[in-house]
């Protein structure tokens, strides 16, 4: 059966359209931690509506189904919580371990280097699926309004964002990216390595403090499933910029310490 060409030139325009759609303006990108932050905040004003978090809620449905003590059914939910939150922030670890700090910070998009090891053998985009997985954990926070305004809001411009890097990373390396698109999932990672080493070494010390920002949010969460005290959540998320300003200091300090010539 021959397909009319009316029909195939709007199937060419459909897919064009949602190419374009999923792909990010260069406002977006360049802004894009601001805009990660508007997200979350609007999941998170409803809280003046509704003060109870979704998670709180699970928690109760939990320990009447069960049954359990509240607290411990809190402890449940949140140390799950907590769990996710501690594997977003080192599954970005791993990734800014082969970037370095100055790349995952940039405002502009990177396209210059390809990099084949670690998370990037198993997934195409390490550092985005950490945004989602915190979005997931963080969301459990918010109340059942604002709830879905994170866990469909973040992923969505995750996957904007990555439209917009995957092009500029084609068009400068050409065959050899639409090669490893190919083999490597997008965002949804494979458990075994898809592709072969290529031997870069990674630098645990400048991924740690490029995501100095989210491991301050995940001590926060954990501090919280903990102790069930709002003001550790509160309080990861306060400090964070702090954090990453020091982790930025002392990464430019290793830095310039290597320039120094050494002592014979």
């Amino acid at each position: 059966m021959r397909i009319p060409l009316e029909h195939r030139k709007t199937s060419r325009t459909y897919s064009l359209d949602l190419t374009l759609m999923m792909r990010a303006t260069e406002f977006e990108f360049r802004n894009r931690w601001w805009l990660f932050g508007v997200i979350f905040g609007a999941g998170f004003l409803p809280l003046t509506l509704d003060p109870v978090p979704i998670g709180a809620r699970i928690a109760d449905r939990l320990a009447a189904v069960v049954p359990l003590p509240e607290p411990l059914a809190l402890h449940i939910v949140f140390g799950a919580v907590a769990l996710i939150m501690l594997a977003a922030a080192l599954v970005r670890a791993w990734g800014s371990a082969y970037l370095g700090r100055e790349v995952v910070h940039d405002h502009a998009v990177h396209s210059e280097a390809l990099k084949a090891d670690g998370p990037y053998r198993h997934v195409r985009n390490p550092l985005y699926l950490g945004n989602v997985l915190m979005s997931w954990a963080v969301a459990l926070f918010a109340p059942g309004i604002g709830w879905p305004v994170i866990v469909i809001g973040i992923p969505l411009f995750c996957y904007r964002l990555i439209g917009r890097e995957e092009v500029a990373l084609e068009a400068e390396q050409g065959e050899s990216y639409r090669a490893f698109k190919r083999a490597v999932p997008r965002l949804w990672p494979s458990l075994g390595a898809c592709i072969p080493a290529s031997g870069s070494v990674p630098d645990w010390i400048n991924g740690l403090a490029a995501e100095a920002f989210f491991m301050s949010f995940a001590l926060g969460v954990i501090g919280f499933a903990i102790s069930l005290n709002v003001f550790w959540f509160y309080g990861g998320w306060l400090a964070s910029p702090l954090l990453s300003w020091l982790a930025g200091l002392a990464v430019k300090g290793r830095h310039q310490h290597a320039l120094l010539p050494s002592k014979k």
